[in-house]
């Protein structure tokens, strides 16, 4: 969708660019023809957003739901080597709304490494913990709670899955 956009964006600025040239009644460089085109097409797409149809604004509040959620990312340790990403999903979806699993694999070797991070609603995190932590999963006692904010400097060793 981006690139579509992307697309009609330059194909507008391309088009009013040529359009101010040729009205121009003097020669002028095509980088200033791109730049003025840039300039008027910024503020056509301005003044096309500061009055949104009906559809538009029904879109924009749908969307505004989905991201206003807040979330918080929860670590998984202890997992079974054999569990994926789905297990996981389906075993913290029970106690909340689950938005992401990642499970960590060893980047030479591409074995689990029997820890991961959930991202779930942050009104479901406390339930979830709860829930689950200390608790077992596939023989294995599950260690769960919020996790720390992630390392600049990580292990080259680790990738997400």
């Amino acid at each position: 969708m981006k690139s579509t956009n992307s697309n009609i964006i330059i194909i507008a600025i391309a088009a009013l660019g040529a359009g101010a040239i040729s009205l121009l009644p003097i020669a002028v460089s095509p980088a200033f023809a791109f730049a003025f085109g840039a300039v008027i097409t910024g503020f056509t797409l301005l003044t096309i957003n500061k009055s949104p149809t009906k559809s538009s604004t029904t879109i924009s509040s749908d969307e505004d739901q989905n991201t206003d959620q807040a979330s918080t990312t929860l670590y998984v340790g202890n997992l079974p080597y054999r569990a994926n990403e789905s297990d996981v999903k389906d075993l913290f979806a029970k106690f909340g709304d689950v938005f992401a699993v990642r499970l960590m694999k060893d980047k030479r070797t591409g074995k689990r490494r029997g820890f991961g991070f959930v991202v779930v609603a942050s009104k479901d995190a406390d339930n979830v913990i709860e829930n689950l932590n200390n608790n077992e999963f596939d023989q294995r006692t599950l260690k769960v709670r919020i996790a720390n904010d992630p390392k600049t400097s990580g292990n080259p060793n680790i990738e997400e899955n």
